[in-house]
């Protein structure tokens, strides 16, 4: 499973043309799981970006989290993050989980990050989304479960 993270002042995301998720200060946070991904690593992906401590804290040092600056997450499914760009130059996405068992997974990787965090907003799963996101810093972490697990 994989993660990437922005630090953002604000995010929104559209589906054909109308706003379905938004949020001010927070993570806006892309998605994605491969074939073999579990609960277990959704899991140990919610509650490190739940705990994860970007934001400045009095002393200008990344030290606070979103709890600490009343922060909320905006998680969008994007199957792209694992696209393989070895050969050629055209992607391929071998390594994506199929749609039908990443959206379950999503939906629970959601629901695990409900539990620490009140606002959490989403995309739509599968649609083709319009994202928009104020990059604030910028600060962009990437979290992959092949290097932490």
């Amino acid at each position: 499973m994989r993660l990437v993270i922005q630090r953002v002042s604000e995010a929104s995301v559209a589906v054909e043309g109308k706003t379905i998720g938004q949020i001010g200060k927070g993570y806006l946070v892309m998605w994605g799981a491969k074939e073999g991904d579990t609960e277990k690593e959704a899991d140990y992906l919610a509650n490190k970006l739940c705990k994860l401590r970007v934001f400045e804290d009095e002393n200008e040092k990344m030290n606070l989290g979103l709890k600490d600056v009343d922060g909320g997450l905006l998680i969008i499914s994007q199957f792209t993050l694992y696209a393989g760009c070895k050969k050629g130059n055209r992607p391929n996405f071998i390594q994506a989980m199929a749609p039908a068992q990443s959206e379950p997974l999503y939906e629970y990787f959601l629901e695990q990050c409900r539990k620490e965090i009140p606002v959490v907003e989403k995309g739509e799963f599968g649609a083709d989304m319009a994202v928009s996101l104020v990059n604030d810093g910028p600060v962009t972490i990437l979290m992959d479960t092949e290097e932490m697990l």
